[in-house]
């Protein structure tokens, strides 16, 4: 794929996302209809729906052959899997209905199934995050790059829990708990995309999650490894996006991170370590 081909599909990521931002921020504080979807907390709002249709209509303006992959409508097929749009139209619904001002725009496209190009959209912080394979990442047009700090005890964290985490006891409280314990902290922002620029602006030192889904991660994905990141599985293999589960870092804590994750101790036997 060229850098020219990227190029453009990034600009035109970063109109949709610049446009969906402008939505949530105009709707800001005025919400009419909040819903649950069919896990308990799982929210979506009538503004998830408009920057989502805004976002789809404008990528359709100019690649109406390409197929996407959006929250709240689902897989949209146009015959060819190659091109595929990833779109979260507002990443931390739940703090928006609750007026907490943490979210965002996420918008990735996987090319033959690998995120090639990443958008993220902070509308709250006016912070513009872009990247594609290649061509660098950026926050606002300045080039970012990841953390240099060299060891777990010395990172800070971030990570966040499923909707289905009262369901099941793969919930994430144990790792948050522990990690918390090795760590100068553990961050919760209830935006993975958040945290993925977060992590390839150097603010954070790593990430974990479960439960996620693609349109989560895709445009994260590239903007932390454009920084100088890296993304893998928990057990360090390559990421499956449909396993639910990821770990990035600046990767010098990667390897640390992946073995306290696998070996996280049962309840309260990591006093002393």
């Amino acid at each position: 794929m060229q850098s020219q081909s990227l190029a453009i599909f990034l600009d035109i990521a970063t109109e949709a996302a610049l446009a969906a931002g402008a939505i949530i921020l105009e709707s800001w504080g005025q919400l009419q209809i909040i819903k649950e979807k069919e896990r308990s907390g799982d929210l979506v709002t009538e503004i998830d729906t408009k920057s989502e249709k805004t976002i789809v209509e404008i990528i359709q303006r100019h690649f109406p052959h390409h197929s996407l992959l959006a929250e709240e409508g689902g897989a949209i097929d146009k015959g060819s899997q190659e091109y595929l749009w990833a779109i979260d139209p507002l990443d931390g619904t739940t703090n928006y209905a609750h007026g907490y001002p943490i979210a965002a725009v996420s918008i990735g496209l996987l090319i033959q199934g690998i995120p090639r190009v990443g958008v993220v959209y902070n509308p709250f912080r006016n912070e513009l995050f872009r990247a594609a394979t290649g061509l660098g990442a950026t926050c606002n047009r300045q080039t970012i790059r990841v953390s240099n700090t060299p060891k777990l005890e010395q990172s800070l964290l971030v990570s966040g829990f499923a909707y289905d985490r009262r369901e099941t006891q793969d919930n994430n409280y144990r790792e948050f708990c522990y990690l918390t314990h090795l760590t100068q902290g553990v961050r919760r922002s209830g935006s993975a995309a958040l945290d993925l620029t977060d992590v390839a602006a150097g603010r954070i030192d790593g990430y974990w999650e479960r439960g996620i889904k693609p349109w989560d991660i895709a445009a994260g994905i590239v903007i932390v490894e454009e920084a100088g990141g890296k993304i893998t599985a928990y057990d360090q293999q390559p990421l499956n996006m449909a396993s639910g589960r990821i770990l990035a870092t600046n990767g010098k804590i990667h390897n640390s991170l992946s073995q306290a994750l696998l070996n996280t101790p049962p309840w309260g036997k990591w006093d002393n370590q």
